[in-house]
């Protein structure tokens, strides 16, 4: 599994050169209510095992979550699952909201 930090995501996502990636938000909705990075999917963790069909396997998917722990789980299972471009967000939308969008609340 590929790693990235949320400023590489916020240069690749900024580059219009560049194919963006499937943002999966595996959090709650709850959590995603209280903040996101635009453009994300939200697939709770819960879901995945029984919506990853919806997923383009040959899609490059950055998994996120609030710090990084259950994307990463997810990203794991992905990859047992077939899909060969899956990346984790280190930090998750937390760092995200640190490094990238100060004006981003927190949680």
């Amino acid at each position: 599994m590929q790693h990235i930090t949320a400023p590489e995501l916020a240069n690749w996502l900024g580059d219009q050169t560049k194919k963006s990636p499937l943002l999966l938000d595996v959090r709650e909705p709850w959590e995603h209510e209280t903040c996101h990075i635009p453009q994300v999917v939200l697939m709770p963790m819960q879901t995945v095992t029984s919506r990853f069909q919806e997923l383009d396997p040959d899609a490059v998917i950055v998994c996120i979550c609030h710090h990084g722990a259950r994307s990463m789980q997810v990203a794991n299972y992905l990859e047992r699952s077939g899909f060969t471009q899956v990346i984790n967000l280190t930090g998750g939308v937390h760092a995200w909201a640190l490094q990238v969008d100060n004006s981003m609340p927190t949680y």
